[in-house]
């Protein structure tokens, strides 16, 4: 069976977010993603990942912002990333730097990088070529950092207008990027919402080596994957058989109680053996 990393900006919402890290060290998690980290310290989330044996395995680049107070609350402010923004180049450029500093402080090995809405009025086209030059630059910054930058299709229903919805329009991307250090998130909830055909998409896009993280939960109401129409232990059983040996994140918003809601991975990992990192 595949990994599984805790989501930590949604799951166990009843507690403060530093006090998440060791909820899902009990609950037998040893690696955890975030959104945005940067309301936070560095040094506490490292303080708290060492002090719990976890390891950081994703979080998100700035949604916007020049100041790290700005980058802290940009999304809760209404911006969704900048990667095909026109005119906000060094704004990104900044974004870039910052989650590369927290990645560095923090061990983590991928930051995804947010592309931003399509401006009313203008064609998604015409911002692939604005978006793969700051991809290029983002990844050339973050291989020197000995990262990966990541890009996520998302669907329009939960990010209207949001200019990458589609797992080829991803990979298009990275064909024109050249580049090895950016890669792809795929997060199963939002491809099944915008494409289906699940089983397919994997078997394609996994063998390329292209798909660094997975992500899942339930569609159509992002709650545990154990709810809603998708049939995961086929999913994670079609991880296995691909060799995938990444990480699974659990980005869902918990029905319940998170630790109550985990049947659904103590059933997966009772299933087959993890993969080792």
């Amino acid at each position: 069976m595949p990994q599984f990393a805790a989501h930590l900006s949604l799951m166990y919402p009843e507690l403060p977010l530093l006090d998440r890290f060791a909820a899902a060290a009990r609950d037998g998690f040893r690696a955890v993603e975030l959104h945005f980290p940067y309301a936070v310290d560095p040094r506490e989330i490292a303080a708290r990942l060492q002090d719990n044996g976890l390891q950081l395995v994703l979080f998100n680049a700035p949604a916007g912002g020049f100041t790290p107070a700005d980058m802290a609350h940009a999304w809760d402010q209404g911006a969704r990333g900048l990667a095909a923004q026109p005119g906000r180049e060094a704004e990104f450029r900044a974004g870039v730097l910052e989650a590369l500093r927290y990645a560095e402080r923090l061990g983590c090995p991928r930051i995804n990088v947010l592309c931003g809405t399509v401006p009313p009025g203008v064609e998604r086209e015409s911002l692939k070529a604005l978006c793969v030059d700051n991809l290029r630059w983002a990844a050339d910054q973050a291989g020197r950092a000995g990262c990966d930058i990541l890009i996520e299709p998302t669907n329009l229903r939960d990010v209207p207008r949001y200019f990458l919805n589609r797992q080829d329009h991803a990979h298009e991307l990275l064909d024109a990027a050249q580049v090895p250090h950016l890669k792809v998130l795929m997060d199963l909830y939002h491809c099944q919402l915008v494409e289906g055909d699940l089983h397919g998409k994997l078997q394609r896009y996994l063998p390329t080596g292209r798909v660094a993280h997975v992500q899942a939960a339930g569609v159509p109401a992002r709650n545990e994957p154990d709810r809603g129409e998708l049939h995961y232990p086929f999913l994670f059983d079609t991880l296995d058989a691909l060799g995938y040996t990444g990480w699974v994140g659990c980005e869902y918003s918990p029905s319940a109680g998170t630790s109550q809601g985990l049947g659904w991975r103590d059933l997966a990992l009772r299933n087959g053996p993890q993969h080792p990192a």
